[in-house]
């Protein structure tokens, strides 16, 4: 599975995660089976279900992203190719689906929903969007190297498979999944701060509610009375905040493959809400833009070895070529969003997205204010 990869081009499809560079495309599917099959696969399941398994025969240990800084020269490379690199949208060309008004009402509909007993707590997200200026330099990989630098992340990685409309770069602080044999365990956020202080009891109590979601996801494909929860609301520090984050561990039944942990799981409960059914339905009213590969996984699963390690796509950002952006250029996007509870405030909700949001969209502008 290793050996002497070619020279990688901006354009060539690869995938960079979990300390290694995986390159040589054999197949992609949407057969979620086919990652107990064999060989490395990266994966990336939008949260509207669109699910993209790539396989690739040459994996080697990863020397890292190449860091090439915003404002240079075409001239100037990253992932190997003279012309390409990264230049990232003007700062202040970016534009958010729901603006602050439209997001504050949300809360307060979500409120509305939790008082009548509808939905204990939902996540309410928005989609930022902005202009790429030059077709040429959006080589999302280099996106990674920055965003590596300047927001290290535990599940940082890109991947890159343009002709099948994947080009993500994520900076993902969370766990979906980890897979090592039949143990299954998931990482779930809840609770946002700059600081340990700013942690409310509202995020403990949210916190704990989507580690009891979690444990029923698991509980439907793992084996009666396996489902533990190792650790439950831990403060853990990241650049610019903080988070709380549970750990849920589960042994997979017998039977059990890829195909059932994603449905038992999918979407994501510290992203959707609970009842996490209830929680769409008002999540698909409320929001105006598809979340993409934001809120989904994003990740890769080594089949020979029964390894995976699947992120929750937050902190993700992700290139449309679909010819909506300017004059039919490329647009970046990027998600942001919070957890909604009774004791939610709206306007300090609009402002834990702008927190989750301001450092990672400078890095991608070229800011420089992180």
């Amino acid at each position: 599975m290793s050996g002497r990869s070619p020279a990688l081009t901006a354009t060539a499809p690869m995938a960079r995660f979990g300390g290694r560079l995986a390159t040589g495309l054999r197949e992609v599917t949407s057969d979620p089976a086919a990652l107990d099959s064999s060989g490395f696969w990266a994966v990336a399941y939008d949260f509207e279900g669109r699910l993209t398994c790539a396989r690739f025969d040459d994996v080697r240990p990863d020397p890292g992203p190449v860091r090439a800084a915003p404002s240079a020269a075409a001239g100037g490379s990253a992932g190997g190719r003279a012309g390409g690199g990264w230049l990232g949208p003007h700062p202040g060309s970016w534009h958010s689906s729901l603006d602050r008004a439209a997001y504050t009402a949300g809360v307060r509909r979500i409120r509305e929903h939790i008082a009548t007993g509808e939905v204990y707590q939902a996540n309410l997200c928005r989609v930022l969007s902005a202009p790429l200026p030059d077709p040429d330099r959006t080589d999302v990989d280099a996106l990674t190297g920055l965003l590596a630098h300047g927001n290290p992340a535990p599940y940082a990685g890109t991947v890159r498979l343009p002709d099948h409309g994947v080009e993500i770069a994520t900076a993902s602080p969370e766990l979906y999944l980890r897979r090592d044999g039949r143990t299954v365990s998931s990482g779930p956020i809840k609770g946002t701060g700059r600081t340990e202080h700013d942690l409310l009891e509202k995020d403990h109590a949210e916190n704990v509610m989507i580690v009891d979601l979690v444990r029923n996801d698991l509980g439907r494909v793992c084996a009666t009375g396996t489902v533990t929860v190792p650790d439950l609301c831990v403060v853990e520090k990241h650049p610019g905040l903080v988070h709380l984050v549970s750990t849920v561990q589960g042994t997979l039944r017998d039977g059990a493959g890829w195909p059932e942990l994603l449905a038992a799981t999918f979407p994501p409960g510290s992203v959707t809400g609970a009842p996490k059914s209830s929680a769409l339905r008002i999540i698909e009213a409320l929001e105006t833009a598809p979340r993409g590969p934001y809120c989904g996984a994003i990740g890769w699963v080594d089949a020979d070895r029964g390894e995976a390690e699947l992120a929750v796509g937050i902190r993700t950002f992700w290139i449309d070529r679909s010819g909506t952006g300017p004059s039919g250029g490329p647009l970046l996007r990027f998600g942001t969003g919070a957890g909604i509870t009774w004791g939610s405030d709206p306007e300090r909700e609009w402002d834990e997205t702008e927190l989750k949001a301001a450092r990672l969209v400078a890095i991608a502008s070229g800011a420089g204010s992180y």
